[in-house]
């Protein structure tokens, strides 16, 4: 039997249905492994799987974060270590399924050993951060951590003001600490690991279609009360897909048409990303159709 099963794919690919139904034929428990599915605020418009569904078979890791947290792949690799403990102590077989790359190459080859940065450097950093657009703060980056800055886009504030914090802290690059990585949670060999490769117009009907369900389930509501809290736009759950065009539309700079055509343009070029980076990032995952996908992880689950 396998150690763990990976279920990676692009937002809306059918990853937690995969997951739910693999669990219940194997006994499994499920993982999660997206970033913003983590945050308690945030069930709609996240797509995070019902309570109905989380019936279905054990969950962990899901809604478990305050949306005021500034959550990140460390403190999810800490959590993720102690959920699996936990599920393979109890004769469990755990399923991780999400979106997240970065999570993934954490549990399969470890995560940089990055200092903490003092709470007053962070809100120094932000306070000075405030109301400057991402390229400004890409700018800044570059005179001071220019290694770092090269592997950014300068459209990614949250990395960026990471960056500048790493530095700031320590006066060393950001990368000086991603060259050194600890030890692995899971290795690729004793897992099945497969990454959803669904066709790209269907994928971008369904992450259409889905965008207007979740409109019609509550996500305004949702976003609103969100809003409500004044939290730091920088924060990972402010910029959950979907989240700042609603508020913009909330604010009265957006119509609604206007925001839910760009929550759904946003989560397409996501999924862009999310293809890419596997691509190069994680060979170890065997690219599957959908349709084919319960199949190829009976096949998978067998061998090991």
């Amino acid at each position: 039997m396998v150690s763990a099963v990976l279920i990676a794919g692009p937002t809306a690919s059918g990853k937690s249905a995969l997951a739910i139904s693999l669990a219940q034929r194997l006994g499994g428990t499920v993982i999660n492994a997206d970033s913003m599915q983590v945050y308690r605020d945030l069930r709609v418009i996240t797509a995070r799987p019902t309570p109905q569904e989380e019936q279905e078979a054990p969950h962990r890791l899901f809604g478990h974060v305050d949306a005021a947290t500034n959550y990140s792949a460390g403190l999810w690799l800490a959590d993720a270590a102690q959920a699996l403990a936990d599920i393979t102590a109890a004769g469990r077989i755990p399923i991780f399924a999400g979106g997240t790359g970065l999570y993934f190459k954490a549990l399969l080859q470890g995560l940089s050993d990055i200092p903490k940065v003092p709470d007053e450097v962070r809100a120094r950093i932000r306070a000075e951060a405030e109301g400057m657009a991402p390229e400004a703060l890409h700018a800044r980056l570059a005179a001071a951590d220019p290694l770092t800055a090269a592997k950014l886009r300068p459209s990614d504030p949250q990395r960026i003001l990471r960056a500048l914090e790493v530095f700031e802290a320590t006066g060393l690059p950001l990368r000086h600490f991603q060259d050194r990585r600890g030890a692995p949670l899971l290795d690729a060999e004793t897992c099945a690991c497969v990454f959803l490769e669904p066709d790209r117009k269907e994928l971008h009907r369904r992450i259409d279609t889905r965008f207007d369900i979740m409109m019609t389930q509550g996500a305004l509501d949702e976003v609103a009360a969100l809003a409500e809290r004044n939290l730091d736009p920088t924060l990972p759950a402010m910029r959950a897909h979907g989240v700042p065009s609603l508020i913009a539309y909330l604010r009265g700079t957006l119509s609604l048409d206007d925001a839910i055509a760009k929550g759904k343009i946003d989560t397409r070029h996501y999924s862009k990303r999310q293809f890419t980076w596997f691509r190069h990032q994680l060979t170890d995952f065997k690219w599957v159709s959908p349709v084919a996908a319960v199949d190829e992880l009976d096949t998978l689950t067998r061998k090991r």
